[in-house]
């Protein structure tokens, strides 16, 4: 526990670092679960899924802003579909107000992921195993103390009103409860694990999965332009995970491929060129005799 401490400072966790270094994270998480939750009473699962896949663009961007990351071509590409498949999404509904309302719950929600993820990088760098249990940790205990106080705050000010806890569809809330901490624990334990590329992939799954559930149990209309939407915001996300030095392996793979034509070519004007003198010998015998 103390070594996991240190992954907070020198000092380890305090006070002053529980407020400072967790509890912005704990507000942009909850915002970020909130946003989302309300936008998918606006629009359909399939088109929030293929929208928050854009928070790895707003990653990017941040980053190279803010962390001073390299700056790569084929991102800033990849970030231009991001937000092209946003708008195109957006023409495909007709710009009605409950579907423009719940595109930009959607992209707030992919931006405050965004900001999440840069901020923890800048702040505490790269967290470990029990490091990032720790984290986890202490990011519950802010929501225990902090958040839970704001629907009860809400409620004593009449601002909302509570039904009656009978009808409140438990089984519902516990099943979403450990779909949840299941995604939270293969998110970021996982990315300790194994390579982080391979939990980006998961999101970009997740939109062919909730495009067949919209089909058969919501009237969502598969357009043209929906479609090219999908495509284009998936392929800005693909581009997204190619490693920094995508293209230099490219370069030296095209050499290869170069240098082993080269060395072909040759070898076959040597067959070509043995087989000569082989014929000529074969033909003088026969003038001779």
């Amino acid at each position: 526990f103390r070594e996991c401490c240190q992954f907070f400072g020198d000092n380890g966790l305090t006070l002053k670092v529980f407020f400072t270094k967790a509890a912005p994270f704990g507000v942009l998480w909850t915002l970020t679960n909130y946003l989302y939750l309300h936008a998918i009473k606006k629009i359909n699962t399939t088109d929030v899924s293929v929208l928050f896949c854009c928070n790895k663009a707003f990653v990017f961007l941040l980053s190279w802003i803010v962390l001073r990351d390299r700056f790569m071509g084929v991102r800033i590409v990849a970030a231009i579909f991001a937000i092209a498949g946003i708008v195109m999404m957006t023409y495909a509904d007709g710009f009605h107000s409950h579907s423009v309302i719940g595109i930009a719950l959607v992209v707030g929600s992919a931006s405050m992921s965004a900001l999440y993820k840069v901020l923890f990088k800048l702040l505490l760098g790269s967290a470990k195993f029990g490091e990032a249990a720790l984290f986890l940790s202490v990011l519950a205990v802010f929501n225990v103390l902090f958040v839970t106080c704001i629907p009860v705050i809400l409620y004593f000010t009449k601002v909302e009103y509570w039904s009656s806890f009978d009808i409140v569809p438990w089984g519902n809330l516990c099943g979403f409860s450990i779909l949840l901490l299941t995604f939270n624990i293969l998110l970021n334990f996982g990315i300790a694990i194994t390579y982080p590329t391979l939990i980006s992939l998961g999101i970009v799954l997740s939109v062919p999965v909730n495009a067949v559930v919209d089909h058969y149990t919501s009237e969502i209309v598969f357009n043209s332009v929906r479609v090219i939407a999908i495509i284009i915001i998936g392929l800005g996300f693909l581009l997204l995970l190619l490693p920094e030095e995508w293209d230099v392996w490219v370069i030296k793979l095209l050499t290869r491929l170069k240098v082993r034509k080269k060395e072909e070519i040759p070898e076959g004007n040597g067959d070509i060129a043995s087989g000569l003198p082989n014929k000529s010998r074969r033909t003088r015998p026969s003038m001779s005799s």
